[in-house]
């Protein structure tokens, strides 16, 4: 990890939130619990307050992928099947601790001894599996996975704070396009969320499936103070072009769960939907020869690159086609899916040198599906609203846009290429970002066109009342990862024909602006 680790972000202030016990049913799926519950209303005494906070609203496991920095070829089939079965360990454990607040209410002890205790076991075991598959074809079994089976409980207050919260004054901890750190916001405009509500009374402020968001995860974007830096300065050997290539909003709505980067052969490995412009047949079974039969949406047809990324959905009260389906409402993933109005697809040169061109089939993802356990080390999330873009991008909390303008998520991947591999076992060391301040790629690494992606959405303003959220929007993630706004990642598997990846370095080295 040590060639793509970001600048932390400095400590969070967080508001105080309290969990609450009341359930809420989800996509006609499991139950969910509405954790947070605002520590200023009037009907919440300290004493209480306390003692909701102190109340398990997630599990946090560590993240057993991201320390297995090297897997032999031929285990890496197995380790991925053992590394998804860990998500879905975590997503079971998350919907059993969801669905038991009455029995965690009559026992202290009973997440760790019904929940957690079990889950380690599991996980233990899932470990040794993955111990075992590099033994098997002569490799020493990675001592890094020591100690990482056991899971904790996070409180609703640790849950905010690890996942961004809320921060009183700037944060410059994100990386934005071309090396911009932008990732903080101010308190300004936020909003705790509602007290807890009667386990007879409407409980769907959590999110209609309850596990988020919550009003504390928006933020009125008039109000947060301007937080974009400026970009490195252009050097004499600056690479200057743009290509951009139009691949549609995914109008056919080619959606799927899977993950073929992260979890390649495994039905449901991501565990909430994506949508799919680019190449159309990326599935879970899709193979590099499957990328280049696809097909494309581009009007370019010779890239057959895949672009996915996490469907937004709008907390109204609907639902959509699978609301009781895997990765969709049996995981808390509910509401109606937005397609983006506009979705533009752009790479960029580097600041500081010439680019090489992209290798066929080089995968990336940039930004982390799992910061409300992992922390923002490897946040790459920015929300903000057209006519604030230059202005404001945020990270740790959803914009709430005034009248007549849109909610923008932009993306700019790793522009750094270790000049060998295609992937690396954890996704990450095999691409970095350039450094923020002068754009130079690190560690013996080359510059490759960097891409970036600018998705915008017509959503009518989240209304903030009383502690509550009304009318919220949620990108998808995994039950236990609360649908935090930092949350936010984007997938890209680079498939050119036709000399396509060297003419879109080229462009960009020459200075045009190509299509």
């Amino acid at each position: 990890m040590g060639r793509n680790t970001r600048k932390r972000r400095s400590p969070l202030a967080v508001r105080a939130v309290a969990a609450s016990a009341a359930l809420a049913i989800g996509g006609g799926g499991l139950i969910w619990a509405n954790f947070y519950a605002s520590a200023h209303e009037t009907n919440s005494s300290p004493n209480t307050t306390k003692a909701a906070a102190a109340q398990v609203a997630t599990i946090s496991c560590p993240d057993v992928g991201q320390k297995l920095t090297s897997v032999p070829a031929n285990a890496k089939s197995n380790v991925d099947t053992e590394l998804a079965t860990l998500d879905k360990q975590i997503t079971e454990a998350y919907a059993r601790l969801a669905s038991s607040r009455q029995a965690q209410t009559n026992d202290a002890g009973f997440v760790q001894n019904a929940i957690l205790s079990p889950l380690k076991d599991k996980r233990t075991a899932v470990i040794g599996r993955i111990k075992i598959d590099f033994t098997r074809v002569g490799a020493a079994a990675p001592t890094t996975l020591d100690g990482l089976a056991a899971c904790t409980g996070t409180t609703a207050d640790q849950a905010q704070t690890t996942a961004g919260g809320q921060n009183n004054g700037q944060n410059n901890g994100g990386q934005n396009n071309n090396g911009q750190n932008n990732g903080g916001q101010q308190n300004n405009g936020g909003a705790s969320a509602s007290a807890a509500p009667s386990a007879s009374a409407p409980a769907n402020i959590g999110g209609q499936a309850g596990n988020g968001p919550v009003a504390a995860d928006f933020v009125d974007i008039t109000k947060v103070a301007a937080n974009v830096q400026g970009k490195p300065q252009k050097g004499a050997n600056a690479s200057s072009g743009t290509f951009t290539t139009q691949c549609g909003v995914n109008a056919n709505k080619n959606h799927n769960t899977d993950n073929v980067i992260v979890a390649p052969g495994v039905t449901n490995g991501a565990h909430h939907l994506h949508d799919y412009v680019g190449n159309q047949k990326v599935n879970a079974f899709s193979s590099n020869q499957t990328f280049l039969q696809g097909g494309t949406s581009c009007q370019n047809k010779s890239d057959l690159s895949s672009y996915y990324w996490p469907v937004v959905r709008l907390q109204n009260g609907t639902q959509d086609f699978d609301q009781n389906a895997d990765g969709g409402g049996k995981e808390g993933n509910v509401g109606k899916i937005l397609t983006p109005v506009q979705a533009q697809i752009k790479y960029v040169g580097s600041p500081a040198s010439k680019v090489v061109a992209m290798p066929q089939f080089l995968r990336i993802i940039t930004g982390d599906a799992k910061t409300t356990t992992n922390g923002l080390a490897n946040a790459n999330a920015h929300w903000s609203c057209t006519g604030f873009e230059n202005k404001v991008q945020l990270t740790t909390q959803y914009p709430i846009c005034p009248q007549g303008s849109n909610v923008v998520r932009t993306f700019a991947f790793q522009s750094c290429w270790d000049g060998q591999n295609i992937d690396s076992a954890n996704h990450r060391t095999h691409v970095a970002f350039a450094d923020p301040a002068s754009g130079v790629c690190g560690n013996g690494f080359k510059a490759i066109p960097q891409l970036t992606m600018r998705l915008v959405y017509k959503i009518a303003p989240p209304v903030l009342q009383n502690g509550v959220v009304k009318n919220a929007f949620a990108v998808d993630g995994f039950p236990e990862q609360l649908h935090k706004s930092a949350t936010d990642h984007d997938d890209f598997i680079s498939v050119t024909t036709g000399g396509l990846a060297n003419k879109i370095a080229n462009c960009i080295n020459t200075g045009k602006q190509c299509r």
